[in-house]
């Protein structure tokens, strides 16, 4: 196909009709039968574009610019990209990412409140001159190193109940907007926008509401001062959820036609992150050591139990918080797993907990849960596990690199993609595209032959088959060259 590097940096299995994400799955947990049993997670890019699909549906006048801090796999960003997602990142490192994959610097918002000063000379020299600030030691720092820079007030925002304080920790008041733009004019800065810092944790529509108002009253405030503000940012928050998604929409759009009518020119953008990426992948860990412990003795690990008592189970994983379930440090609640092997509905189920590998008593991951009985080798799989999963380790005792992540997209979904101008020719040029299938298929003829056999596949795999990227690989026994379980980069 026209436009596939001859050196592609990653590569995306592409799902004949007969094949599910599940086959998948199992099939890398068959391949590592013998092996370490690793963890890894498998993505489906196909996810993404429906989420997609969603956001253009209800939001249909809000731009998103995707926070990369949510998962900064480059796979997700070329996806999005090619989609015409802008791109919101915290620091040098996500910049240069998005930037290596050729996205504009027009399209990119450097939103980190507070900035290291090679960073934001960094962002002077690459021409990104959108910059998020809310205070006057940023905004000074931001007018000595880069004077071009155009800026978006970031604005705190009412907390979404008592126990979230995120709202109020980030951004300034509005008693102290003023004062900001005042300065920032006697500083030659110009201020463009506003943004609302709203937490992921937010399903409140009101603070949606409240945050536009106050936008609203910010840009008279910049209309007095002298600035023509253009950008309302009304930040991220965004679950994926459809029914969260319709009501923030319903909540936000009627603000928006109140306080910054069509008439007015003002660009609405928003920050979605989770809701991009969280249930487009799945996590695979493995179970690596168990204790039993009795109900009514809670402080004693026992490997035998006695018949009389009901047991109590912990469970080792190859994964803990110093890895892939970091966000369990920040109270975020993880969702119980489902269990990868067969187990009988008339299995009886006991209380357990999942730790990570450490045996640090901070790696709990699920503090409770019920689940069958389970040995050392079984495999948990963590679904919606896509958003905050993917950093390095955070510290010791974890010195193990990132799981691996295989890319996969069923035919349909491709198709659909480049229905929507999704094309190899003009974006995602770093992807390599492989047929799977669940059968032997070893040679290109043998590819072909499979394909005749499925004689109701889409065109994408006609073309595929006839790649050179095909004809050069070797396939394993499911129809895939083995480059395609690599990791990112």
């Amino acid at each position: 196909m026209k436009g596939i590097t001859d050196e592609p940096q990653y590569s995306v299995c592409l799902l004949d009709g007969g094949t599910a994400l599940s086959d998948v799955i199992n099939n890398h947990i068959e391949e590592q039968t013998l092996s370490e049993k690793s963890a890894f997670f498998v993505a489906d890019l196909g996810a993404i574009m429906r989420q997609h699909v969603r956001w253009r549906t209800h939001m249909p006048q809000i731009r998103p610019y995707y926070a990369v801090r949510c998962n900064s796999s480059p796979a997700v960003i070329e996806v999005l990209a090619a989609l015409g997602s802008g791109f919101t990142c915290s620091n040098k490192s996500e910049l240069e990412l998005v930037q290596s994959h050729g996205i504009p610097s027009e399209d990119i918002i450097y939103g980190g409140v507070c900035k290291q000063v090679s960073h934001i000379k960094h962002a002077a020299k690459n021409g990104i001159d959108l910059l998020v600030c809310d205070n006057e030691a940023e905004l000074r720092k931001i007018s000595r190193c880069h004077p071009n820079a155009k800026l978006l007030l970031q604005v705190s925002t009412e907390a979404c109940n008592p126990d979230d304080e995120m709202g109020m920790t980030f951004g300034c008041s509005l008693k102290d907007c003023r004062r900001l733009l005042e300065s920032a004019k006697e500083l030659g800065v110009q201020v463009v926008g506003v943004r609302s810092h709203i937490s992921c944790s937010c399903d409140d529509d009101q603070v949606y509401s409240h945050a536009i108002s106050d936008a609203r009253c910010i840009f008279d405030m910049g209309e007095e001062v002298g600035f023509n503000m253009n950008i309302l940012d009304i930040g991220g928050g965004f679950s994926g959820s459809e029914t969260q998604l319709e009501m923030i929409n319903c909540a936000v759009m009627s603000m928006v036609d109140l306080y910054f009518p069509s008439s007015t020119g003002v660009s609405i953008i928003a920050e979605p992150g989770s809701f991009f990426v969280s249930t487009a992948f799945t996590l695979a860990v493995n179970v690596i050591s168990k204790a039993v412990m009795a109900r009514d003795c809670q402080d004693q690990k026992q490997s035998e139990l006695s018949c009389n008592e009901e047991p109590e189970f912990q469970y080792y994983m190859s994964e803990g918080v110093y890895g892939s379930f970091s966000s369990k440090l920040s109270e975020t609640v993880i969702a119980t797993p489902s269990v990868h092997k067969n187990v009988s509905l008339d299995l009886p189920v006991f209380s357990s907990s999942l730790w990570g590998p450490s045996g640090d008593d901070l790696d709990q991951v699920v503090d409770h849960c019920l689940l069958p009985e389970l040995h050392t080798g079984d495999w948990l799989l963590f679904p919606q596990a896509g958003a905050y999963t993917l950093g390095q380790p955070l510290f010791p005792p974890t010195d193990s690199t990132p799981p691996p992540v295989h890319y996969v997209i069923s035919s349909r979904d491709w198709v659909e993609m480049q229905a929507a101008g999704v094309t190899n020719e003009t974006t995602m040029k770093n992807f390599s595209w492989i047929p799977y299938f669940l059968g032997s298929c070893q040679t290109e003829a043998a590819l072909a032959e499979r394909l005749s056999e499925k004689g109701q596949q889409s065109l994408a795999f006609q073309q595929l088959v006839s790649h050179e990227s095909i004809r050069r690989g070797d396939f394993n026994s499911n129809g895939c060259r083995e480059v395609c379980g690599g990791a990112d980069p």
